[in-house]
């Protein structure tokens, strides 16, 4: 199938060519019109409770959301002096009308809550209509709001979004400014060949235009979170990066093996493409878990994530096949080689040169774990059990203002709120109440008092009130002094729920509190759906490629331990802060909930797919010599040099987004960092070998019936002429440049 593949690519390359390109500029015109269809929300349960109560209140009591705070401040005024309320008043007098619902002012409401301590600061509360476009609302208002005589700066949540968007937006571009010249740089240096290296970005490119599009596709059914555009780029690019070295390393070899550029490509696809199909459906399924989840937040990564791997991997299949049948032996053209020869003084090899794989750095290091392979695989099994433990005292929160870089004119609002402004009574848990009778009525008042009784008697409940009545609906606001996200506010929550509603009527208990423990309770019932069909799927998918029930159960306990490693890191820096000055955020106590899952689908679905690349080898290898100690060290042999220098080239892709100013995008890539070095070093370097070589012939074990599954569909890389009747040279590496 996939050498079939390669020779339609071969004959068609130029059509395939003028397609692409075609799809590049329709993706490039029509794709990016995503960016305005995009949330920056999207981190609650949309069925659950809390959200239910939310949207009761709102249509039955109208919204009590905060869109924008305008914060007025005077170094000599206060808020008595007349001019400061004629500035205030004039700025606001200005504003179009129709965008608001309502304005609140100090002087409005007569609410001291609304002036600070030093009463020479008060800020106004805007709520847009419904139906407002929020962020096109901030523009239209943000340049009318200036006061004569007074500092003003903005907030609130629409404003809050507005900088999450502005700021995914300039993070992207930095992070291209800084990724892509090294990147770009290091690419020449591996390949060899300013054509080869180009190759990549082009795969790269077309993954992330690719996904876009297929993110403005999902737009039109369902709402689409700005955080996906991050994990699309890093995705796309450093999946092009790893499958664009596999082919093309793959291509070379056969072009000094085959008679003809078909012949060369049609094998690279019979071996290498076979590869990275297996590890691109791998890691789609990996990130296919997210959908399952109704969070958009998570939804949103899962449909984008797997949209620029799918995409990445059909370019790798059809695109950079193409490619390599129009360049031929031209993939070569504007060789490096000789100015890095003379840098790094190494003599050209013979033409055409076949070096023993056990001369290899990689084959000695593996024939040396395996010597010891009971002390190694103890060693590093101990040290990514002492990485994993901080995570034990995880503790989960949600998203707030201090995700944003602290300075953001929006944070500053809101921690200056904080600081000199009197507290709000905490009311973290609300009840929305449908009375049978209307609130005002003897029948409905007495049935509302009797529940906010029964309420306030609840242990730990600080006091219930009335905050909002309309009709036969009332908003109760549940006090409770403590931390609102902890165990004992959730546990406050469902203790409040457990109070019987009054009689013919129904209560949604909502508030902060409320919504993280719906989130949690929803993360918690789904988890183990996510776990079930990504490793299912992926033992199959790893069964066929290397014939064996006991290697695929191994690589997903090894990948637990590399997950382990980068959850554990997430608590010691993002929740307990530690390097929170060198990483430039700010610790909130917690890691944000739906964080660990999102990097347990990336990692997991970037782990399988150095395991692929390693493993496929391996088998190849054991399929000529029937030697498992001989096969593995070179399988590593022969992937080592690649494995670690697509690891190099992705962690200058993630390292680049992980100075994004936005703290959790910053969380997702420190830990997909550090599973990408624990992965490429220890694990495959160290674990692999050792606990291959514990395992020995049980390494291959498959029931008879299985075995003859895989003999039948199977994907190895040997498969056919050219690969597994005689062992092949390893791959290019630096220091073979001829």
């Amino acid at each position: 199938m996939f050498e079939t593949l390669g020779r339609v690519m071969y004959r068609r390359r130029r059509t395939v060519v003028v397609l692409a390109l075609l799809f590049l500029v329709v993706a490039g015109v029509w794709g990016t019109g995503v960016f305005g269809k995009l949330t920056g929300a999207g981190f609650e349960d949309p069925d659950s409770e809390s959200s239910r109560a939310a949207d009761m209140a709102e249509r039955e009591l109208g919204r009590e959301s905060a869109d924008v705070v305008v914060l007025y401040r005077s170094d000599d005024l206060t808020v008595d002096d007349p001019a400061f309320r004629e500035a205030v008043d004039d700025s606001l007098a200005g504003l179009p009308q129709e965008l608001l619902a309502r304005t609140t002012t100090y002087w409005s409401a007569g609410a001291e809550p609304l002036v600070s301590a030093d009463r020479q600061a008060t800020y106004a509360v805007l709520q847009f209509a419904d139906g407002t476009d929020d962020e096109a609302a901030v523009a239209a208002i943000a340049d009318d709001l200036d006061a004569p005589g007074l500092e003003m700066q903005l907030g609130g949540n629409a404003v809050v979004n507005r900088d999450i968007n502005e700021r995914v937006g300039a993070d992207i571009a930095r992070a291209e400014m800084i990724s892509l010249p090294v990147l770009a740089v290091l690419l020449v240096v591996i390949f060899g060949s300013l054509a080869a290296a180009s190759l990549p970005l082009v795969i790269g490119g077309t993954a992330i235009l690719g996904a876009f599009t297929a993110l403005n596709v999902v737009s039109g059914f369902t709402d689409v979170s700005v955080f996906a555009v991050n994990v699309v780029t890093i995705l796309g690019l450093g999946l092009a990066i790893d499958y664009g070295l596999f082919v093309v390393s793959r291509f070379r070899e056969e072009m000094a093996r085959q008679a003809t550029v078909e012949e060369a490509v049609a094998r690279t696809m019979a071996t290498a493409g076979r590869t990275v199909a297996v590890s691109g459906a791998t890691v789609a399924i990996s990130l296919a878990g997210l959908t399952i989840f109704p969070q958009v937040f998570l939804r949103s990564m899962g449909f984008g994530g797997m949209s620029a791997v799918l995409v990445a991997m059909v370019a790798a299949l059809t695109l950079l096949p193409a490619l390599l049948g129009m360049l031929g032996p031209r993939v070569e053209a504007l060789s490096v080689r000789p100015f890095l020869r003379r840098v790094f003084r190494r003599p050209a090899p013979p033409a055409r040169a076949v070096v023993a794989d056990e001369h290899g750095a990689w084959y000695r290091i593996a024939r040396s774990v395996m010597r010891r392979p009971l002390v190694y695989a103890v060693a590093v099994i101990a040290l990514l059990v002492v990485l994993a433990l901080p995570f034990l005292r995880v503790q989960f929160g949600a998203i707030d203002v201090r995700v944003l870089p602290a300075g953001t004119e929006s944070r500053v609002v809101s921690e200056t709120i904080d600081a000199d402004f009197p507290a709000a009574p905490e009311a973290p848990v609300t009840a929305i109440v449908s009375l049978a009778d209307p609130v005002d009525s003897a029948a409905g008042a007495a049935a509302l008092d009797d529940y906010l009784a029964a309420v306030a008697a609840v242990p730990g409940v600080d006091g219930a009130t009335v905050t909002g009545a309309e009709g036969s609906t009332a908003r109760v606001a549940v006090a409770y002094d403590g931390d609102p996200v902890d165990a004992d506010a959730r546990a406050l929550v469902e203790a409040v729920r457990d109070v019987p509603a009054p009689d013919g009527g129904s209560v949604l208990v909502g508030g902060q509190s409320a919504v993280m423990t719906d989130l949690l309770d929803s993360l918690g019932s789904l988890l183990p759906w996510m776990a079930l069909l990504v490793v299912l799927t992926t033992l199959v998918l790893l069964f066929l490629a290397f014939g064996s029930v006991v290697l695929p159960v191994k690589a997903v306990l090894m990948n637990v331990l590399s997950l382990g490693a980068s959850f554990g890191a997430l608590v010691w820096i993002f929740q307990e802060g530690n390097l929170s000055g060198f990483l430039d955020f700010t610790p909130t106590g917690f890691v944000e909930a739906t964080q660990p899952i999102l990097v347990l689908a990336i990692v997991f679905g970037l782990s399988m797919d150095y395991e692929v690349f390693l493993m496929s080898r391996i088998r190849e290898q054991y399929d000529l010599t029937g030697d498992n100690t001989t096969a593995v060290a070179t399988g590593l042999q022969r992937t080592g040099g690649i494995i670690t220098s697509a690891a190099l080239l992705l962690v200058v892709v993630i390292g680049a987004f992980s100075l994004s100013g936005i703290t959790f995008i910053k969380m997702i890539g420190v830990a997909m960092l550090i599973a990408i070095v624990v992965d490429a070093t220890v694990v495959r370097l160290l674990l692999v070998p050792a606990t291959m070589r514990l395992l020995g012939r049980a390494n291959w074990w498959a029931p008879g019936p299985l075995g003859r599954v895989y003999a039948r569909y199977g994907i190895r890389e040997g498969d056919g002429d050219g690969g597994a009747t005689a062992p092949a040279p390893r791959e290019p590496e630096l220091a073979d440049v001829r």
